[in-house]
């Protein structure tokens, strides 16, 4: 990833793990901080990279805030919200279990900052091109049918299911187990490394299944085809070993550390107010990871061109300077 300027992600890496490490059963979301800092979450995909960097655009340039971005997966965000040393996650998929631990029914040092406007959806998908080939290949049963298609040296008889991440939001296994499907999962390790392949394979013509989401400014460069699985439905998902449908759609969300909201200062109030679209997000994605722009010059060319979006998202409407 290009560097980031000034978002102090070593620094505070370090006081995160000491305060990880030193927190016990001490409650220590009230921990002392900086009233011009506000310390974010940077989960791992440029989705959220993006979103992160135009809010730290905007309340360093707008708004007169210091802004740390700390880069930290999601579990330990949420851990870092009940320990005081993070203020909000900007967009969180699901992840009802840490809100029952940490949320108002549990020890009540994080809060649900309602949704921040994008749609997420996970899905499984295949390249366009192989759906002309097997345009079956889409359905539960037409893909158990081609399984083959997807072998590797690595894999063997069984056909490849390429994922991202292991720490990304997942429920693949138990959807392989409850439609017999002989594929095993290979991770790619990460989003970056997961889009190259994909990348690769699609250049070259070749077969991929692969886990992947919206928003995703790739699939505004690739024709992708999502398969389709039975819908959701509260509760089908309870066994992860045994998963017969599909994934949820997600109103993606803000995540806040409740001292921080208890605050009410100018910049709880922009982030409660912050919300924009798909479009909007891939439009700074794709600036980051397929132009390779600096986060930080890709944020600034997105607010100068959008001022009419952000300065909605100011308290009172305009900038506070």
């Amino acid at each position: 990833m290009p560097r980031r300027r000034g978002s102090l992600v070593g620094a505070v890496s370090v006081v995160l793990a000491v305060a990880m490490v030193s927190s016990c059963a001490v409650r220590t979301d009230q921990v002392a901080r900086d009233p011009n800092t506000v310390r974010m979450a940077l989960n791992g995909w440029v989705g959220y990279e993006a979103s992160a960097e135009v809010l730290a655009y905007i309340l360093r340039e707008e708004m007169d805030y210091e802004v740390q971005l700390v880069r930290t997966d999601e579990q330990p965000s949420w851990q870092a919200l009940d320990q005081g040393v993070l203020d909000v996650i900007v967009e969180n998929w699901g992840h009802e279990d840490l809100m029952e631990l940490y949320g108002p029914e549990g020890n009540g040092t994080v809060v649900d900052g309602g949704p921040n406007g994008n749609e997420g959806v996970i899905g499984w998908y295949v390249p366009a091109y192989l759906v002309e080939e097997y345009p079956e290949i889409t359905t539960v049963d037409g893909l158990r049918e081609h399984t083959g298609l997807f072998r590797t040296a690595e894999t063997g008889e069984e056909g490849e299911f390429l994922g991202g991440a292991p720490g990304f939001v997942t429920q693949d296994q138990g959807m392989i187990n409850a439609f017999d499907l002989d594929l095993e999962i290979v991770y790619a390790g990460s989003e970056a490394s997961q889009i190259t392949e994909v990348r690769r394979r699609y250049a070259n013509g070749e077969p991929v299944l692969f886990y992947f989401y919206e928003p995703q400014w790739l699939h505004d460069e690739l024709d992708l085809v999502k398969v389709e699985f039975p819908d959701y439905e509260p509760g089908c998902a309870e066994d992860p070993d045994h998963v017969p449908c599909d994934y949820p759609v997600y109103e993606l969300n803000k995540i806040f550390r409740a001292g921080f909201v208890e605050t009410n200062d100018p910049a709880y109030q922009f982030l409660d107010n912050w919300t924009w679209t798909n479009a909007h997000q891939n439009e700074v994605a794709g600036m980051i990871a397929d132009d390779g722009l600096d986060p930080t010059d890709a944020a600034e060319i997105w607010v100068r061109e959008n001022p009419d979006v952000w300065r909605e998202w100011l308290p009172g409407g305009r900038a506070e300077r």
